[in-house]
């Protein structure tokens, strides 16, 4: 049901995001490994700082993931309003204008 409310209740999909950051952070060593060993120094460099933004990115989601129910609340936990809509909350806009 859309709300109106989505880009200020929005909620990652954190579990996505690391398993997609640990595929990636996988492929990029892989690859490095690989160039590494052809001696190709530039696609390594490259690979290297992929897995570099791949590492940085893992530690932002296992932080963003330790922060608890407020931050990324499980499937169990409706969405909050903010304190300052609470009072739109009771009833919705177009509910206002009708006959």
């Amino acid at each position: 049901m859309r709300t109106g409310s989505e880009p200020t209740q929005a909620r990652s999909a954190l579990r996505l995001r690391l398993g997609l950051t640990l595929f990636g952070l996988v492929w990029s060593l892989g690859a490095m490994a690989g160039f590494a060993l052809a001696r190709q120094p530039g696609w390594a460099g490259f690979f290297g700082a992929v897995a570099l933004v791949a590492v940085v990115d893992l530690t932002v989601i296992v932080h963003h993931m330790h922060q608890g129910a407020h931050y990324q609340p499980g499937r169990d936990i409706p969405p909050y309003w903010p304190a300052d809509r609470a009072a739109d909350r009771r009833t919705p806009w177009w509910h206002r204008f009708r006959l």
